[in-house]
C-alpha cells in the first residue's frame, strides 16, 4: 500500500493540525446558529478568525463528508448537514484529516516501517490510538457551540482587561 502525500507531510506522532483546528472553529459557529441558518463562508471567517483559503479546503470536505450542506450565490453560504450533538469531533477530524492515527507504521505496517511486524510497541501505539477514537467520539460539537465567536470573546477579554488596567492606574 502506497502512502499518499498528505499523510507523509504528517508527524508520526498525531498532531491535531490547523485544518481541524479550524473545521472545529467552524462547525462549533455554525452548530450555535439558529436551525437551519445559512452562514456566510466569510462570517465565519470573520468570526472565528479562519484564514479564507484554509476555510474554502475545510468546508468542501465537511460538505463531501456529508457534515455540512452549502448554498450557492450571493444568499450562499453553509449550514449543519445533521444535528450538532451526531457529529463527533472524531467525525471532523477524520473528515479533514483522515483516519485517526497516533503512529503512521499502526496503519500502514511494513510499507512504511521495515520494523513494524517485529516492533514491540506497535500495541501500545495502536491502544493509544483506541483510547483517543473513543474519547473523541463522545465529544460533540454541540458540546462546544459557540455562537460569540472567538474573535468577538478575545475582543471583550482585551476591553476588560484594559479596563481593570486603567482602573489600577493611580
Amino acid at each position: 500500500m502506497k502512502t499518499s502525500k498528505r499523510e507523509k507531510e504528517r508527524s508520526s506522532l498525531m498532531h491535531v493540525g490547523r485544518r481541524v483546528d479550524y473545521a472545529v472553529r467552524a462547525l462549533a459557529y455554525l452548530a450555535a446558529q439558529p436551525s437551519g441558518k445559512i452562514i456566510s463562508k466569510a462570517e465565519i471567517q470573520k468570526s472565528q478568525d479562519i484564514p479564507f483559503h484554509f476555510l474554502s479546503k475545510i468546508m468542501r470536505n465537511l460538505v463531501v463528508r456529508g457534515i455540512v450542506n452549502s448554498r450557492r450565490g450571493t444568499k450562499g453560504g453553509f449550514r449543519l448537514a445533521k444535528q450538532a450533538a451526531m457529529i463527533t469531533i472524531r467525525d471532523v477530524y477524520e473528515a479533514v484529516e483522515g483516519p485517526l492515527s497516533v503512529m503512521n507504521c499502526v496503519v500502514h505496517g511494513d510499507t512504511y516501517c521495515w520494523f513494524s511486524s517485529v516492533c514491540a510497541q506497535i500495541s501500545v501505539w495502536e491502544r493509544a490510538r483506541s483510547l483517543l477514537a473513543s474519547y473523541l467520539a463522545t465529544v460533540s460539537i454541540a458540546d462546544i457551540a459557540d455562537r460569540e465567536g472567538l474573535r468577538r470573546r478575545l475582543s471583550r477579554l482585551q476591553s476588560r482587561r484594559s479596563f481593570i488596567l486603567q482602573d489600577k492606574i493611580p
